[in-house]
């Protein structure tokens, strides 16, 4: 798909870098065991794959607050 730029892609994190980095993080992840959800070129880095999967619409941010919410104890 070519270069995504961080400007574009932050509105499907709400804004937060992190929350981007996070998302890219989970789509390399998937890349890395060979699951694709754009078309790609044979050459491209994962990271770029990762980061058109963002544009495309194909990977959205999941909810963290019940990851690092506090469990309540007995």
């Amino acid at each position: 798909m070519g270069l995504s730029t961080v400007r574009e892609l932050l509105p499907k994190a709400a804004g937060s870098v992190y929350k981007l980095v996070r998302i890219a993080s989970s789509g390399l992840w998937r890349s890395v065991n060979g699951a694709k959800l754009v078309p790609a070129d044979a050459n491209a880095k994962l990271t770029t794959i990762a980061l058109d999967e963002i544009r495309a619409g194909k990977v959205v941010e999941e909810s963290m607050e019940e990851e690092y919410r506090p469990k309540r104890r007995g």
